[in-house]
């Protein structure tokens, strides 16, 4: 693939489906549509006017790749669920560059000024700095001298890294189950039914990883896949949002003792759990400091968990908890686009809400490769509830974060124009075996079949992410 060529989401999908001239591409179209491929190959086997033999077999192995492949992804695109929300990017590099520290005010997020100090040029109290004088912050004298009025600033960038993710599932039918059916259950082309249950089922399990709740990293039922805490195989699933939006001080409250040890309590090594927790695009700023306290970090998304993850530190949601995340984060430089949870937490602001004979907005929204927008008049978008015009997108997999009963679904508020799924594969179908003549290939007397998508999560601005966890609905 020529990624030199592939600027665009839709120009991955034209490389990935062999659509040109931007035939088939719209979302919304190609999962019941399938354009630009060849009308002359037909499914399952039926030809027009064409060969027989090998030549027949690479034609049809070419159609199963496009037309199932680009039907799962076209619905991953379309759900209203976490993987659709989120904006796809082609996967065009492994790395990005992030801005770890302001030219100058410190790296919090407000700009951090000082009343005192000496005006000394070239210091931190007369230009630049963590902390600068309110007078030295950009306005200089006229004629001034460079270097000594006032001196050059740098700006302090990070780069952040990751790898690739293989998200595959494959399954197999026999040439006996295949024949069987269209005699005895009436279903007629059982592989058809079950490509159909493997690809809602391939976007179903993408869904749920990236929904992953910190304390899946701290499953240790089964000795042999884990090393200390820590299971070895979950990193090769996507990262988490709930990784993505956390932060040190959020990881450190789940590793007390009194929150029942959601992670590991060996936090004063930033070893094992709590180092694999807080390690995220091959950055350790969250992890503790020498002195094993939480450190504040560019990479700390705003977290609202209360006051512990104990059992007796579990809250009511209200609207002021809501409502001082949203504010924190525009105050932060963040724009919230998207609040995902649970049904039963979008019920519950419901209920608030005309508790106080206000009520829910509603908002038609389309998923599109940027994330989700707002659409007037449409009927091929979806209808859902708003807060303060940002929509509430139900997600049945979203986790319940906390020890208190009557626990609800966690809150996720995201700026999702800086965060992504970069993707380099969309998912593809490949099968082969008995039906394309080839068994030897698979080494049974039947079909072997995979959906298979290579992509992986990205973000390039943390404290604009938002989550609240620990809530309850009383």
């Amino acid at each position: 693939m020529a990624y030199n060529y592939i600027k665009t989401m839709r120009d991955l999908e034209a490389a990935s489906y062999g659509v040109r001239g931007g035939a088939g591409n719209s979302l919304l179209k190609s999962a019941g549509t399938v354009g630009a491929i060849g009308s002359q190959y037909m499914h399952d086997g039926a030809t027009a006017g064409m060969g027989t033999g090998s030549t027949l077999v690479s034609h049809l192995s070419a159609l199963y790749n496009m037309v199932y492949g680009k039907k799962v992804w076209s619905m991953i695109n379309q759900e209203v669920n976490a993987l659709a929300m989120i904006a796809k990017r082609p996967y065009t590099a492994s790395g990005w560059r992030i801005l770890k520290d302001r030219p100058e005010g410190g790296s919090g997020n407000t700009f951090n000024v000082t009343l005192g100090g000496t005006a000394v040029a070239g210091s931190s109290t007369a230009s630049g700095g963590s902390a600068p004088r309110m007078d030295k912050i950009g306005g200089v004298p006229e004629n001034a001298k460079l270097g000594t009025d006032f001196v050059a600033l740098t700006p302090e960038y990070t780069t952040l890294y990751t790898s690739p993710k293989t998200i595959a599932h494959m399954f197999e039918f026999s040439e006996l189950a295949l024949e069987m059916a269209k005699i005895d259950d009436g279903v007629g082309d059982i592989r058809a039914l079950i490509r159909e249950d493997m690809g809602k089922a391939h976007a179903e399990a993408q869904n749920k990883m990236v929904l992953m709740p910190l304390e899946a990293y701290d499953q240790t039922t089964d000795a042999s896949a884990t090393v200390g805490n820590v299971i070895t195989g979950i990193t090769l699933g996507y990262t988490s949002l709930h990784k993505v939006v956390s932060s040190s001080d959020e990881a450190n409250a789940m590793c007390d003792a009194g929150a029942g040890n959601y992670l590991d309590t060996s936090v004063t090594t930033n070893a094992g759990l709590h180092a694999q927790v807080c390690t995220l695009y091959g950055n350790t700023d969250r992890q503790l400091d020498s002195s094993g306290n939480p450190t504040s970090t560019f990479m700390d998304a705003v977290v609202d968990y209360g006051d512990g993850y104990a059992a007796t530190d579990a809250r009511p949601l209200t609207l002021t908890v809501l409502n001082a995340m949203l504010r924190s984060l525009r105050e932060n430089g963040g724009s919230p686009k998207v609040i995902l949870t649970g049904y039963d937490t979008i019920q519950h602001l419901g209920d608030l809400l005309q508790s106080q004979e206000r009520f829910l907005d509603r908002k038609e929204i389309i998923p599109t490769h940027n994330g989700v927008r707002g659409v007037k008049g449409s009927e091929v978008g979806f209808r859902v509830a708003t807060y303060y015009d940002i929509p509430l997108i139900p997600c049945k997999d979203m986790p319940k974060t906390g020890l208190g009963s009557n626990k609800l679904s966690d809150m996720l508020i995201l700026d999702t124009d800086h965060l992504w799924l970069s993707v380099m594969k969309p998912t593809q179908y490949f099968e082969d075996g008995i039906d394309n003549g080839n068994p030897f290939g698979v080494g049974t007397l039947g079909n072997q079949a995979v959906y298979r998508t290579i992509a992986e999560t990205g973000c390039s601005f943390f404290k604009g992410q938002g989550k609240i966890t620990n809530i309850t609905s009383s």
